[in-house]
């Protein structure tokens, strides 16, 4: 066995599994990049995976996988950074046992990640969440779990995977209404319920008239996932004046970095901001630079 196969297996037997406790999905993620990379350089150098060592992997190689991943693959961006991330993880976890590679894997941890474009979220207006909310038959079973399902997604913000893991042992609807989950990087929390949440939980077997869909042409252009409920839950916390890092806290954000997307989004916040302000009384004028160099650095 080369180094290189037994590093591996030691990388998600002692590494992940018994010192991170790393999450099934994280595992999962991980075991796909490096499936992907070694099936790559096993193609590359007519070696069979097995047999390949810890030279064949070398930095070269590892960028010819990413941009085969981004450009053959389809893989965007950030998946791409997300399988840089995997592979940095392995061979720093293969610096320690293996000092006579030091070289190339250091060459192979000083990939950078690629730099993305940043996107501005997506998030439903209250008249897009009421037309949304209204859209299911709630005279039918399916229709009235359509629509409380969307309720408790836009109200508490959870994930797709933490909505589609919830028992009804999770859901309190006593005083102090709360749902509990199992989320993102192993951390519970709770979320609590808001009163016409709690409401429609209750009442959600209960027979109702069917009542037509709220025209909002908006929303038509909208795709609208479950992720996009989750914003929208964020969007509507931020415009109701709750502290960014009690959002982050709703939200189950590792990082307060991570919420201030939402600050970025909404330009009715921007706005508002900006009629706070005085415009200043300077003369419009245009900046001309001192020297011939500073003239072309800037027409870069």
């Amino acid at each position: 066995m080369t180094a290189i196969a037994a590093t591996l297996q030691a990388f998600f037997t002692d590494r992940l599994i018994s010192q991170r406790r790393a999450s099934p999905h994280t595992i999962t993620a991980y075991r796909d990049t490096l499936r992907l990379l070694v099936s790559f350089a096993a193609t590359r150098t007519g070696t069979p995976p097995c047999r390949l060592d810890i030279a064949d992997l070398d930095a070269p190689m590892i960028s010819a996988f990413l941009d085969h991943a981004e450009h053959e693959r389809g893989n965007s961006i950030r998946t791409r950074n997300a399988r840089l991330a995997a592979i940095h993880s392995l061979f720093g976890f293969a610096a320690l046992r293996h000092p006579e590679h030091a070289a190339d894997i250091a060459r192979v941890l000083a990939i950078p990640p690629k730099r993305a474009d940043q996107t501005i979220v997506t998030f439903l207006t209250g008249p897009e969440a009421d037309a949304l909310l209204s859209a299911p038959d709630r005279a039918t079973r399916t229709g009235r779990r359509d629509h409380a399902w969307i309720l408790l997604a836009i109200q508490t913000g959870l994930r797709a995977s933490e909505l589609t893991s919830l028992t009804c042992g999770d859901i309190h609807l006593g005083p102090g209404a709360y749902v509990a989950c199992h989320g993102k990087g192993r951390k519970d929390r709770i979320t609590p319920l808001a009163p016409a949440t709690v409401t429609t939980l209750r009442a959600w077997l209960a027979e109702r008239s069917a009542t037509p869909a709220r025209s909002c042409p908006s929303l038509a252009s909208k795709n609208v996932t479950p992720h996009v409920l989750r914003h929208s839950a964020a969007m509507a916390l931020l415009h109701a004046g709750v502290d960014i890092t009690v959002i982050a806290l709703w939200l189950g954000h590792e990082s307060v970095t991570t919420t201030q997307i939402y600050l970025q989004a909404d330009m009715a916040l921007k706005q508002q901001a900006l009629d706070r302000t005085t415009p200043p009384a300077a003369a419009p004028g245009r900046y001309r630079p001192p020297d011939q160099l500073l003239a072309f650095l800037e027409a870069l």
